[in-house]
């Protein structure tokens, strides 16, 4: 059954929590905030959860980078914990569950998700395009990278590729959404075309350069 977002709830996070990604990288603008909700309750009618925690959830997922890359999830989780708002509609229950969520949403972790909720935003995030990561890896690069050249940015977003979205890569679909398991299969079809693979790279590395 279909449930109704509370409209206080969907005012806060516009108004508070959105905003916040417009500082991020090109990979991780409010677009991209807004899509992982919209695909967390999609995948939410499956399962009996409360959709405004799940909406909260995709909102905050990513709010961490704001403080660090490498534990944005950790640092998500504790923005959600110690946002007194939430209180007004959550108790410490649902707000610890929340924050768990946050923290187990990342795509290297190993660990499964501790409740349905994490499994739901972690599926959600998985934007498993081989155009979008391809562009997203290469604008990663060049922002991380500035010094390197085309050849170098090349050879380190093909590993990246295969470590994560390879046959033995380490990413994991805990739902393993229609979606996303066609997503993958289509990336790994890529790695093993070595032209079709550079020539998205060479597209995507002429259209961020500039």
């Amino acid at each position: 059954m279909k449930q109704i977002l509370h409209p206080q709830i969907e005012s806060y996070i516009a108004s508070t929590i959105l905003p916040m990604y417009q500082t991020f990288d090109k990979g991780h603008q409010t677009d991209h905030a807004q899509k992982v909700m919209a695909d967390s309750l999609l995948l939410a009618q499956n399962y009996d959860v409360d959709w405004n925690m799940v909406y909260v959830i995709a909102a905050y997922h990513d709010v961490g980078l704001s403080k660090d890359r490498e534990k944005h999830h950790l640092f998500s989780g504790e923005m959600l914990a110690a946002d007194p708002t939430l209180r007004k509609w959550f108790n410490d229950e649902q707000i610890q569950l929340m924050k768990e969520a946050v923290e187990d949403h990342r795509a290297s972790s190993d660990r499964q998700p501790r409740s349905i909720y994490g499994k739901i935003v972690a599926e959600a995030d998985r934007d498993i395009s081989p155009e979008t990561i391809i562009r997203r890896t290469v604008q990663y690069g060049l922002k991380k990278y500035p010094e390197s050249d085309k050849a170098a940015h090349y050879e380190r977003m093909k590993q990246h590729l295969q470590e994560k979205y390879g046959r033995q890569g380490y990413l994991k679909l805990w739902l393993e959404s229609e979606k996303n398991q066609r997503g993958l299969e289509a990336i790994r079809q890529l790695l093993d075309n070595e032209t079709a693979i550079k020539k998205l790279f060479n597209q995507f590395f002429e259209e961020e350069s500039k």
